[in-house]
Order: C-alpha cells, then structure tokens, then sequence
C-alpha cells in the first residue's frame, strides 16, 4: 500500500512536473481573507488525496467556501506564512461528492438553501442533486421540510445565481470585482452586459460601490480610447464627487480641470469639451461665475448642488421676511415668568438667547458643552407652548434626537422622519406642497446639517414659522457637502447668541473644562484621583498604542467603572486606514469582545452575531441612516439575511446588502457627530499627522458623557491643540444670503 504523500511531497512533486505553471484541483474549505474590490483571495483548498489544507493566494471573485476549482499557477514562499500556491488562473467546476455537493449548497450560495437544508437535499438526490435543481426544480418538494413555495423560491434564487454567474465570468475578464454582480444585475437585469459593453462608465453613475476607477478599468479591456468624451465626461464627474466627498458644494473650474487632467492623463480641450457637453446636454453639472468684490470664481457645481444652495439661501431670505404666526409677548415678563417656572437664573447670554427665539422669524444659539443650549431649549419650549401647540423638535441624527426628547420631555425626531422621506412614493413627502403644520421649529446639532438636507428642511417650513437653530459651531462640520451652520453665522442675516460661560455644575467636569481648553489652543489637564473623568494612558507606538486601547477597552474600563465595553464603550479614531485607523481596530477589537460564535463573511468584513455594527449610508426603505449603531441579533443562513437591533427594533439585512454595515467598536469621529456615549476612547497617535487638528480632538471629546480616555503621547496631542488650520470649504451659501 502506497502512503498518502504529505503537502511537502505533493509541492515537490507539483513542481517537478511543471518548471513554472502547475495545475491544482480541490474544493475550498474556507475563505481566509478575501478583497471585495479587486476579488484578491486568500484560502484554504482541500486537495483531493492530500492531508492538511493548501493555502492558496489570487483573484477569485465571489469565492464561496465549497466550490471546486481548477487552479493554473506556481508554488511560492512567503517569508511569513511559507508555501501558497499563487493562482494565474481558474476555473469553477460542480463538485462530484455528495459531501462536496452538501457543502457547496450549504455555503450560502442559493437563497433559501442553508446548511441544514443542503443536507436533507443530497440525502434525498444523492450525486445528481445539482442536475435535479437544475432541469427539475419541482422535485426539491419531495424533501422534507420543502413545500411547493419553497422549491419555487429555490427554482428562482438558482436561475437569477446562474444570471449573476453570467455577469461574473463576463466582469472577472475585465478586471472588475464580482462582488458587485449582484448589484449590476439586479439593476440592468438582462441588460447588464450589454449596458456595460456600450459605456462602462455608466456603472460609476448608476451602481454604489463601483466608481470611476473601476469603470475606467473595464473601459480600457474592452478597448475603450482613453481620449474618447464619454472616459473625460465620467472622469470629471468623479472629480466632482471627490470634492464633495470633502465637503466641497462646487470646484473652481481651473482647479477642477487641473485634477481631471492628473487623473486621466488627457488633453486639455478634451477636458473642455466634456465640461461643456455635460453642462448643456447632461444636466449634470452648472457652470456659474461667482462675483466676490473685484474678484471672480468660475465655478463647477454637480446640478443637484447648485440647485439646493440657491435654494437654500431664498428660502430663508424668505422665511426673514414674513411676519410670524405667534402672536407678540412682553418678553421681559416672559424672562422673569420662565426663570420662576423653572427655578432657573439665566446668564446674560442665555437671556439674550431666548429673547431672539420669542421675537425673531430665526436666530442661531452656538456654543459648547456646558454653556447651557439645553436649558434655553427648555425656557424656549416653555414660553413658546403658552402661544402654541404647534412646536417641532428635530435633529439630524437619531441618537441626537432621542437625547432631545430625553431632555426636553418632548417628542423630538431626526429630520427625515419629520420630513417624511419615503422611498416608495419617492422622497421627501414635506414640501413646499405638504409643510410642515408648526408655529415654532427647534432643530438641535445644526453642524452636523448638509446642504442638501437643509433645502429639504426649508423647503417643508411654513414661511410664517419661527426657526430656532442650535449648534456648536466649533465642532467638525458635516459628513455632507457645505458648512450651513458656518455660513448662515458668516452670513450675517440671521441673528447669532454665542455662548461662553460654562456653568457650575459643568464646570466640575474635566471633560467640560478641557473640551474648552482644547477649543481655545490650551493643553488639556489630567486631574488625580480616582473621581476624574479625564484620562491619558501614555503609549508612544502605534502598535502600543493599538494595543493599550484594547486592554482599556476590555478590562480597565469596566473593572475600574463598571461599564460594559459593548453597550457603553465608544472608541473614536481620526482615520479609517492604518494600525490605529477604523478598520484595523475594529478586527483587534472584535477579536478581543466577540471572537466566536455564527459569522458570514461579505464585502470583505466578517460579522458575527453579538457584534456591534454601523449604519454607514442613508437607507430610508429600511428607516435606518448613516451613523446609526446597532447589534447583530441573528444569522439567517438558509433566507440569507442579517437581523441587526437598532434602537430596540430589529432590521433586516440581506447578505448583498451588507456593504451598508460596517463593525463599529471603532468608528471615525467624523460618524460620531450627534452622538454621545458613556465613555469614549481616543487614540491620539502622530500616526495621524494629517488629521491633528483641534476642531477634529475637540469634537472627539465632547462625545464623551461620564468617560474620556486618550491614549497615545503628549507631541501628538501638542500638535493636534495646536493646530487650527481649517480646511475652508468651498461654499457660496452665505454669499446668496447676503444678497
């Protein structure tokens, strides 16, 4: 009897056969790491007569655990993991074993046909299973446990995987991730691959998650000339989305041409023909000149952004002119009455404050934490419900809304619900045909307010209404594009009461006093003791650094304070990439709080049930938004769909719609605007040289409610109080209101 060769053997004897290109056989047990972007893999294939598990490296997309594979490529040594196969080629072919035939099934691959389902399946069809799915669906009705329905739902999900397998094979030979097939054929359907052969580019305009640069890429493997419009078109659309990316509403024309140019390596006055083609035939962008005193931008607007600015701006030119609809009041007897009701004494701000919101048609309170925007809320609300019940709280976040109504003791909710935004009757039901029934408009956590967001807000709010908007001006600006609470102060339109003082009972809070310390270019202070709130856990490399911040978040933190590291803990991170980025933090930190139980792995991330996840897009179907967190309650293997609780209610994802979640033990502090938790980690890292900015440490620790722990070393913590460069954005918001 002849000995099974060992992997060594087999590696050797591979390599003898063939000086360079070897061809393996195997089913892949498990899919160690997998890049959704550009379909880069990284298995384990259990070879057939071998022991032990081969690691094989390469592009395989939409791999799935339990399909077989014909690999042509060469045996390498990684100085760190050792020998891989690194794969040239593939190719997918059916298993042959009823056991391979289970596992291919139960990987999740049919909707409807999960582990325990693939079983009953190949005990019934044996080795001809596949062929029964595919020729006589129907018959799936004489398993156990599947009726009729269910062999139908079968029947379909195979036929559209078979579609979206089509799309695949087309794509994968383009240079294009398959994780995006799904997508592409559930929008184009049939169409798909002619959609994509006729203008590649369109992908970029129509499908999430597959931009410029992968159009672009297809666009060059199918012979696309690199000069032709439709590549120059796209490609200043993409610039455009870039710079709203960082908050830009418009690009200046010559700025603009400067990066397309860059990016796509093409002639100027091809740059110049597809500027002007898309202005007059695709109404995708507006060219405007902007007049600034005796100087003049040429300005590039996306259409969607120069129609809302403009919008935006007469809306509220208009909302100031019209009387208001509650009636007029003795406001100095309305100030000591409400300092009695509410046994209050108002600081001189604070009663300067609630003096605009009860005679102004708008007015803006800023200020930061401690200096008492909730209390003039509450003596607002409190003179204000005399005059009307016609009153609305909101804010643009669902936590900030729920800390609204907390405090208030009225409802409050986040702006699109108030607004209504319905996906089946197509967007935002309030408008200037539907407004809003209110006399008074409270809306809290303005800097976190975009530009197109707030023209929607506008657009719903009776002209006689009375606006109250409250914010920290101080803070980061939007996640969108525009600085609205910014320029509605730089304006100079509207009346503006900052707030400074920081009261008493703050003022006992070292987070409080050192937000202000921070905010005002002074080094924060590090009381003794154990009753401070106020922290810094000194590491000076960023893998000490990663490291401390899991140690605190696990065991320092709830042994010293009793609080949960999932439900009460909040690391916050400048960045999303590198050792102390989001990304990386979160796989040490899921590791360390929930390393075990159900997982499904997609788009590159695994989640596992009990993980703490985020919303990272608006999603009004599902009435879930960006920045909204939430625990993985269940996995659904056999429907294909993840069951996440949010704010005590549960939503349902399906497995192709996990790209809208992301693990969230770490988030950005940009996504933890309008949110507070108990205690909140910040990796403070010269690492993050870019993103050492006051406003961006300053907003990290007003997160903070009970708890702030930094973590890093004091030069990066200098450098971050000390630097007060603002990235200006590019913003005509409060030049239109001005006139």
């Amino acid at each position: 009897m002849t000995a099974t060769p060992s992997i060594p053997q087999y590696r050797e004897w591979a390599k003898a056969t063939a000086a360079t290109r070897t061809e393996l056989r195997g089913q892949l047990e498990r899919i160690t790491y997998v890049n959704e972007e550009n379909g880069y893999l990284i298995g384990r294939l259990k070879v057939h007569g071998q022991k032990g598990l081969v690691t094989i490296v390469g592009n395989i997309p939409n791999p799935t655990p339990g399909q077989m594979l014909k690999l042509v490529g060469e045996w390498t040594n990684h100085p760190k993991f050792g020998e891989q196969f690194k794969i040239d080629s593939y190719e997918c072919t059916v298993p042959a074993t009823v056991k391979g035939i289970e596992k291919y099934l139960g990987s999740g691959l049919i909707k409807g046909i999960g582990p325990v389902t693939a079983r009953r399946i190949v005990e019934v069809f044996g080795t001809k299973t596949l062929d029964i799915i595919e020729k006589s669906c129907a018959r799936l009705s004489e398993v156990p446990g599947i009726g009729a329905s269910k062999a139908a739902l079968i029947a379909r999900a195979w036929e559209e995987q078979r579609g979206v397998r089509d799309i695949m094979i087309f794509l994968q030979g383009h240079g294009i991730s398959a994780a995006y097939a799904a997508k592409i054929y559930k929008l184009y359907g049939s169409e798909a691959i002619a959609v994509v052969r006729e203008n590649p580019y369109q992908l970029a305009y129509d499908v999430r998650g597959i931009g410029f640069v992968s159009a672009d890429r297809i666009a060059r493997s199918l012979g696309f000339d690199l000069q032709c419009p439709e590549r120059a078109q796209a490609g200043l659309v993409y610039v455009l989305d870039d710079m709203a990316g960082d908050g830009h509403v418009f690009a200046q024309r010559e700025h603009l041409l400067a990066k397309a140019a860059e990016l796509l390596a093409v002639e100027s006055d091809i740059l110049e023909d597809a500027l002007a083609s898309l202005a007059a035939g695709s109404q995708k962008i507006v060219l405007e000149t902007l007049a600034d005193g005796d100087r003049e931008i040429e300005a590039v607007y996306l259409a969607p952004f120069r129609h809302c600015e403009g919008g935006a701006a007469s809306m509220l030119q208009d909302l100031l002119r019209h009387p208001r609809s509650m009636r007029t009041i003795d406001v100095t007897k309305a100030l000591a009455w409400v300092q009695g009701q509410l046994s209050i004494t108002l600081a001189e701000r604070q009663l300067e404050a609630v003096d605009r919101a009860a005679t102004r048609k708008c007015c803006v309170i800023t200020g930061g934490p401690g200096t008492g925007k909730t209390t003039i809320i509450k003596a607002i609300l409190a003179i204000c419900s005399r005059l009307t019940k016609r009153i609305l709280l909101t804010a643009p976040t669902g936590r900030a809304a729920k800390r609204m109504s907390e405090t208030t003791g009225m409802e409050a909710r986040t702006i699109h619900r108030l607004l209504e935004y319905s996906v089946t009757q197509g967007g935002f039901q309030r408008n200037e045909d539907n407004m809003l029934a209110a006399d008074l408009i409270i809306v809290d956590e303005c800097s976190m307010i975009d530009l197109v967001l707030f023209y929607h807000l506008l657009k719903a709010i009776p002209r006689t209404a009375t606006l109250v908007l409250v914010g920290d001006a101080d803070q980061l600006p939007s996640v969108g594009a525009g600085s609205v609470l910014k320029d509605v102060i730089a304006s100079g339109v509207v009346p503006v009461v900052t707030l400074n003082e920081i009261f008493r009972q703050a003022a006992s809070s070292s987070i409080v006093v050192n937000a202000h310390r921070i905010i005002k270019g002074d080094m924060p202070t590090f009381p003794k003791g154990r009753d401070t709130d106020f922290f810094l856990f000194p590491a000076e490399e960023p893998e000490a650094t990663q490291a401390m911040v899991v140690d605190v978040v696990r065991n320092r933190i709830p042994r010293q304070f009793g609080l949960s590291p999932l439900q009460d803990v909040q690391v916050l991170t400048p960045m999303n990439r590198g050792v102390l980025g989001t990304a990386t933090l979160n796989e040490r930190l899921q590791a360390a709080l929930n390393p075990n139980g159900l997982e499904i792995s997609r788009f590159g991330r695994t989640y596992r049930i009990g993980d703490k996840v985020m919303q990272i897009k608006n999603n009004y179907d599902k009435d879930v938004y960006n920045g909204d967190i939430g625990i993985v309650a269940d996995i659904d293997q056999e429907a294909q769909n993840v069951k996440v609780t949010m704010d005590g209610r549960d939503v349902l994802y399906d497995y192709a719609e996990l790209d809208e979640l992301v693990l969230a033990y770490a988030v950005s502090i940009h996504k933890s605007q309008g949110s507070e938790y108990p205690a909140v980690v910040l990796p403070v890292s010269t690492q993050h040289y870019v993103m050492l900015q006051r406003n961006l440490l300053y907003t990290g620790v007003t997160r903070g409610k009970r708890l702030v722990v930094l973590v890093g070393d004091m030069k990066a913590l200098s450098i971050a109080v000390r630097n007060n460069r603002l990235s200006m954005r590019n913003s005509w918001l409060a030049h239109r209101l001005r006139g």
